[in-house]
């Protein structure tokens, strides 16, 4: 007879399948559940994905820890940021300037997906199944539109942006030399925030595009000619990279930052806690999502691991402490990125003297640079 499950894992995305080795690994019996499989789909998703996530050296150590990295090829080190503003503020991380090997990597997301779904299977502690199964605790990962959550009765409060992400793979005639680049403009009285993020290896010429713009705007540009498109995106980014050359196809969706106002409690069926966009969404500005989402991992399965042998996974008390920990991270990593977002948004005289005054203050602050930097990389806590 097979052992009972000692959790069950709702989604079977990045955030989800990284729980389940985690907990494997610390010798917990997990059901994973992937709704695909009822549909008949892969467990990995379609190459059609354009995004790729900036991991900084903490969700690097977790995601190495499972054996589950991408190759070079598939995960690029970035060795400095440049950020422009839109009156001549500027400032710049480079690496060299700390201990890490790099200030984070690019990596793409279906190679990603296909290495865990991979360790997945090769787990025996983990089954994969199609439906919820009993459990003493549910964890929920299934994403910012959860039914779970919803079924749970947890309020989710969201802040809906007045801008789109526009996402998308370019080739550039100028090498990235693994520098990512990031512009706060204006543009016709609105606010846009635009990354070009290099991948596809050290000597690529291929960046990671992720565009924050008006929705107007946003559908415009999706909708446009490959050769208007690169035309603009050439504008906006000041001809930094050379021509630029539309690579994939193009996605949108619209922005928002999120948090669910419980993450644990108990139903019917059991204990129950959040974690990933599940629980939280940030605006991608400071790249900080999908690390979220892996501390999320990491603390959950270290409050779990260090429990009390007489102490059941679904405690209440652990659960409360992992939902503390996690949301003073957010409270610090989302504010700030609300904080951005709502200065560069505005067009007005004194926003625009203060968010280039306050750029050019940060990048002359010496130690508070340094300590913000070690922060975004996971490297440093509160």
């Amino acid at each position: 007879m097979a052992r009972p499950f000692d959790v069950c894992v709702r989604g079977a995305g990045i955030v989800g399948r990284a729980l389940a080795l985690q907990l494997a690994t610390n010798r917990l019996r997990v059901a994973l559940v992937d709704h695909r499989l009822g549909e008949g789909a892969a467990l990995t998703e379609g190459h059609s994905d354009v995004r790729a996530y900036a991991l900084n050296p903490a969700s690097r150590a977790l995601l190495q820890g499972m054996r589950c990295w991408p190759d070079a090829a598939h995960a690029t080190p970035v060795l400095a940021m440049q950020v422009f503003g839109d009156a001549g503020g500027a400032t710049h991380f480079d690496a060299s300037d700390t201990s890490a090997e790099a200030l984070n990597w690019m990596v793409d997301v279906p190679e990603l997906e296909r290495l865990l779904a991979a360790a997945v299977g090769f787990q025996s502690q983990i089954e994969v199944v199609n439906s919820p199964k009993q459990a003493p605790l549910t964890v929920v990962c299934e994403g910012k539109t959860s039914r779970t959550r919803e079924e749970f009765g947890v309020e989710f409060v969201v802040k809906p942006y007045a801008q789109w992400a526009l996402a998308a793979r370019v080739d550039c005639a100028v090498p990235h030399a693994q520098v990512a680049r990031q512009w706060f403009a204006q543009a016709d009285g609105q606010g846009d925030i635009l990354a070009m993020l290099p991948i596809d290896g050290s000597l690529g010429q291929r960046c990671a595009l992720v565009w924050s713009l008006p929705p107007e705007r946003a559908q415009a540009l999706h909708a446009a000619s490959p050769e208007d498109f690169c035309q603009a995106l050439q504008s906006a980014t000041a001809h930094t990279l050379g021509a630029l050359t539309l690579a994939s196809e193009r996605q949108i969706w619209p922005l928002q930052q999120a948090q669910a106002v419980h993450w644990c409690g108990q139903s019917a069926q059991g204990a129950w806690v959040l974690a990933g966009d599940a629980a939280h969404t940030v605006h991608p500005l400071a790249g900080q999502g999908l690390n979220l989402g892996l501390g999320d991992v990491a603390e959950l399965a270290a409050v779990l691991e260090a429990r009390p042998y007489w102490r059941s996974v679904g405690d209440l008390r652990l659960l409360r402490s992992y939902e503390r920990s996690r949301k003073t991270e957010l409270a610090l990593i989302g504010g700030v990125g609300d904080a951005l977002q709502q200065l560069f948004s505005r067009d007005s005289a004194w926003a625009r003297s203060l968010r280039n005054a306050g750029m050019r203050a940060f990048e002359r602050s010496g130690p508070f640079k340094a300590w913000v930097a070690k922060r975004a990389m996971g490297t440093r806590r509160l």
